[in-house]
């Protein structure tokens, strides 16, 4: 009995010093990222400095409006906010549903009939995405292009609107405008 306790306090130990092993090594590699960019990180909490401020939406483009509904609204509990058609350009007849949970809000857009099945890159308005508020977006935005990063809209820091890519093939948002 008592050997069978040693021995499962062994495994035990030495399965907490493997992790603890792996926790240390992890941590070290962390502190010599951290420090080898420690301007890096020390201008990323400066005041005044271009940044994201929040979640402007998320808005997600609908394939199958039915599965799609009883997925947020019946299992998820989000609640129908606000609906409407829109006109214009690139838009005409598209439906967007903005529903709400608490204090988040996504977009639900269903195209007019003949882009019913079409996600599209950035520049089509159907496409999947997330809009990120930032506080200067000119700045974010010239960062971006030096980057290499192409945006959907060059008049971004009049319009206070932009989409890019980023690099996992994500569709980022970015809104100036309150």
């Amino acid at each position: 009995m008592m050997a069978s306790n040693v021995q499962q306090n062994t495994s035990l130990f030495v399965k907490l010093c493997s992790r603890g092993m792996a926790v240390s090594i992890f941590l070290l590699c962390m502190g010599s990222f951290t420090l080898s960019n420690q301007v890096w990180a020390l201008e990323g909490n400066e005041q005044g400095q271009a940044k994201v401020t929040g979640l402007r939406h998320i808005s997600i483009h609908v394939l199958e409006l039915e599965k799609t509904l009883v997925l947020y609204r019946e299992i998820l509990g989000f609640t129908l906010a606000d609906a409407k058609v829109l006109k214009g350009a690139g838009i005409e007849g598209m439906l967007v549903m903005k529903l709400r949970a608490n204090d988040l809000e996504i977009g639900l857009s269903l195209t007019a009939p003949e882009y019913m099945h079409t996600i599209g890159p950035v520049g089509n308005t159907n496409h999947n995405h997330f809009m990120l508020q930032v506080n200067d977006i000119e700045t974010i935005g010239n960062k971006l292009k030096a980057a290499g990063y192409a945006l959907e809209n060059e008049n971004y820091a009049t319009d206070l609107y932009t989409f890019f890519t980023g690099p996992n093939g994500e569709i980022i948002g970015l809104a100036g405008y309150e």
